[in-house]
C-alpha cells in the first residue's frame, strides 16, 4: 500500500513538471514577435518554461502563420517573422531607399557565395576581369562577406566566404538553397542556348579552413576598411 502511495506521489511530481503547452507556445511567440534577430532553437528553449517542446511549438506556429499576414520562417538555422512574400509590395513604400549594390558587388557577392572559399585573384579570373579593392570592402562592410583565411599559396592570399547576415538578408536557412543550373534557367537569369558542360557549384560555407587554407594572422582580423574614391566601377 505504501509503495502504490510513493509511486502516485511520484508521478504527481512529474506531471507538475510538464509545463503548460499553450503558455509555453504564447510565450514562444511574444519573444519572435519582440526580437530584433532572428532566434535560434536553443535561445528559444533557454527562456521557455523547462520541458517545453520547442520544435512542435515551432512547427505548430508555422502552421498557424502560414497563411497570414506575416509567416514564421527559418533563415540561417533561426527563426523570425517576415512578412508574406505576396504582401511585400504593402509596405514598399515604407521601405526606406538604401543605395543598390553595383553589378560588379552583386557578381563578386554570387562568386563568393558559390565558390567559397576564394581569393580575389580567382574572382577576377571567374569575372574575367579586375576586382577593384573597393567591391570587396563594400561588400565586407554590409557584413554579407567575411574573410575565412589564407591560402597556402606564393602571397598567402586571403580568402573570403559568406556570413549568417548574408543568408538572413535573402532569405535562406542554408548557402544551398541557392537556385541550382535548372532554378536559374527557370527564373530566366540563363537564356539563350546554354553550353553542354556549364555547371553550377554545389556552395558549401562550412566554416572549417580547408586543407588549403591557413588560419587568419591577428592582424587580419583588425584590416580597416577604407572605401576608395567613387568613379567608374569595373564592368
Amino acid at each position: 500500500m505504501e509503495e502504490a502511495i510513493e509511486a502516485t506521489e511520484v508521478e504527481a511530481v512529474e506531471v507538475s513538471h510538464v509545463p503548460d503547452h499553450g503558455e509555453a507556445l504564447r510565450i514562444a511567440e511574444a519573444l519572435l514577435f519582440a526580437s530584433a534577430e532572428p532566434l535560434s532553437v536553443e535561445e528559444l528553449t533557454g527562456r521557455l518554461p523547462e520541458g517545453a517542446d520547442v520544435e512542435r511549438i515551432l512547427e505548430e506556429l508555422a502552421s498557424f502563420y502560414e497563411r497570414r499576414g506575416v509567416n514564421l520562417v527559418r533563415v540561417a538555422g533561426r527563426w523570425a517573422f517576415r512578412t508574406a512574400s505576396d504582401l511585400s509590395f504593402v509596405l514598399a513604400r515604407d521601405v526606406v531607399e538604401q543605395r543598390k549594390l553595383s553589378r560588379a558587388a552583386m557578381e563578386t557577392l554570387a562568386i563568393v557565395a558559390y565558390h567559397q572559399p576564394v581569393t580575389r585573384a580567382e574572382i577576377e579570373e571567374i569575372r574575367g576581369v579586375a576586382t577593384s579593392k573597393g567591391t570587396l570592402d563594400t561588400l565586407l562592410e554590409t557584413g554579407w562577406i567575411r574573410l575565412r583565411g589564407r591560402r597556402r599559396a606564393p602571397g598567402r592570399p586571403v580568402t573570403y566566404g559568406t556570413t549568417p547576415a548574408f543568408l538572413n538578408h535573402f532569405g535562406l536557412d542554408a548557402i544551398d538553397d541557392l537556385p541550382g543550373l535548372e532554378e536559374l534557367k527557370g527564373a530566366g537569369f540563363l537564356e539563350g542556348r546554354v553550353p553542354s558542360d556549364l555547371s553550377v557549384p554545389v556552395p558549401s560555407d562550412d566554416e572549417t579552413l580547408r586543407p588549403d587554407e591557413d588560419p587568419l594572422d591577428q592582424d587580419d582580423l583588425f584590416m580597416p576598411i577604407v572605401p576608395e574614391p567613387e568613379g567608374p566601377e569595373e564592368e
